[in-house]
């Protein structure tokens, strides 16, 4: 099972190859989706697709078929990236909090 920062490579229906970075891997009601980009793009668009198993138990990525389904795992994608976006902003708040109080020291020891 490919994990972030690993590229996979998926054969479209005309037998062309095409290599995806990983985003992420989330679990949604007990299935596992991956969440690619297509490397050397940054076109913002990305795809997900649903971990399933063969009879032979080699894991197969597949296209969600359920609308429902795609919706659920979207929006729970979705609210990842906000709760990291709200993290990095917590933290650059923090390192701009570090830097006015190290001008303030400064200030004072000039007095």
């Amino acid at each position: 099972m490919p994990g972030q920062d690993d590229v996979v490579t998926l054969v479209d229906e005309d037998g062309a190859e095409h290599d995806f970075n990983v985003i992420d891997v989330i679990e949604v009601d007990e299935c596992e989706y991956v969440v690619l980009e297509p490397a050397g793009e940054e076109s913002g668009e990305a795809i997900i697709l649903k971990f399933v198993q063969d009879e032979e138990g080699n894991d197969l990525l597949v296209d969600i078929e359920d609308d429902e389904e795609w919706e659920k795992v979207a929006d729970a994608w979705g609210e990842l990236n906000d709760s990291d976006e709200d993290d990095e902003d917590l933290e650059d708040d923090e390192c701009e909090d570090d830097d006015d109080e190290d001008e303030d020291d400064l200030d004072e020891d000039d007095e």
